[in-house]
């Protein structure tokens, strides 16, 4: 890859080999392995001893979770805020496992929509809950640096599985919980 990024550096017009760019390829691929290391977690792995019989069935949301993701289209990064809410039928999942679900999906070459199915689908499958919903608020710097280049628009998707997606009062609920004291306001 550092050979990869050192060729597109010289077709840039840059010279590859001066001091303040004689790193760049090394600090580039380590960078990309990062920011895309979601393509090698395993997801039943990381889930894993996490969920927990409970006789529980109200909702519990994770809101505000922040996220950094790359555009597959432009390899430029959008970032924001994931919401995510389940309803769960005798089985709840250990709070830390949805920001670092959140997480995984991110770290992939993504678009938003998928990105909020993905996390959606997932939790659905493994807990069997009434419902999970999952809502992305987000900035996109391909959008905001090039193209139509508005800065401060924000990307708002929305995955409404189950209860949330048949029963309106429960997706008022949701939707009123995370309008109510977020960093988005």
């Amino acid at each position: 890859m550092e050979e990869l990024i050192r060729k597109m550096l010289a077709e840039l017009g840059e010279n590859p080999d001066r001091e303040g760019l004689r790193r760049t390829p090394e600090r580039v691929a380590e960078s990309l392995g990062f920011l895309t290391s979601g393509y090698t977690e395993d997801i039943d792995k990381l889930l894993d001893g996490s969920i927990f019989e409970e006789e529980y069935d109200e909702m519990v949301i994770a809101k505000d979770i922040s996220l950094y993701s790359l555009c597959e289209h432009h390899l430029l990064p959008f970032y924001g805020e994931c919401h995510v809410a389940y309803i769960p039928k005798g089985r709840i999942i250990g709070i830390s496992k949805i920001p670092r679900l959140v997480h995984v999906f991110a770290r992939r070459l993504q678009v938003q929509e998928r990105l909020t199915n993905q996390i959606a689908k997932t939790l659905m499958d493994h807990l069997k809950p009434y419902g999970v919903a999952v809502t992305i608020e987000a900035t996109h710097l391909c959008m905001a640096m090039r193209g139509v280049r508005k800065r401060d628009a924000r990307i708002i998707t929305s995955a409404m599985l189950g209860a949330f997606r048949t029963d309106p009062k429960t997706r008022m609920e949701y939707l009123e919980l995370i309008k109510s004291g977020s960093r988005a306001e």
